[in-house]
């Protein structure tokens, strides 16, 4: 199996509802996301896919989060946005972009260089 990840970082707030602690107020993060692509063979020029075009792709993904207060967003406005479900809508988002023809792997979002959080798809 064959592995490609590429980094992106993008800036929002959020607040965690119905939590006790820091993280129900108010805050911000920067966050680092790396995306994980496989495939079982090479294309026919030696490549998983074309890093450009999941960087690309996921741009397009980032751009509706970045400098966005979460929370007011469609996908949250039941969901907390936790770092876990960021992940997740990120790897749905992605994979509709992507399509099947590319395996996505995973996605982890880390909100601090040590709090990191990866959602990866049964």
């Amino acid at each position: 199996m064959y592995r490609i990840k590429v980094r992106r970082s993008f800036g929002s707030a959020h607040r965690l509802r119905h939590y006790r602690g820091k993280c129900e107020n108010l805050h911000g993060h920067n966050w680092d996301v790396e995306v994980t692509a496989a495939s079982e063979k090479l294309d026919r020029l030696g490549m998983v896919m074309d890093f450009g075009i999941l960087k690309d792709n996921l741009d397009k993904v980032l751009s509706v989060l970045d400098h966005k207060y979460l929370n007011r967003l469609p996908a949250f406005s039941k969901k907390n946005p936790s770092s876990e479900n960021v992940a997740e809508y990120i790897y749905h988002e992605l994979e509709k972009k992507i399509g099947k023809k590319f395996l996505l792997v995973e996605v982890s979002v880390a909100e601090t260089p040590s709090n990191i959080a990866v959602y990866t798809p049964d």
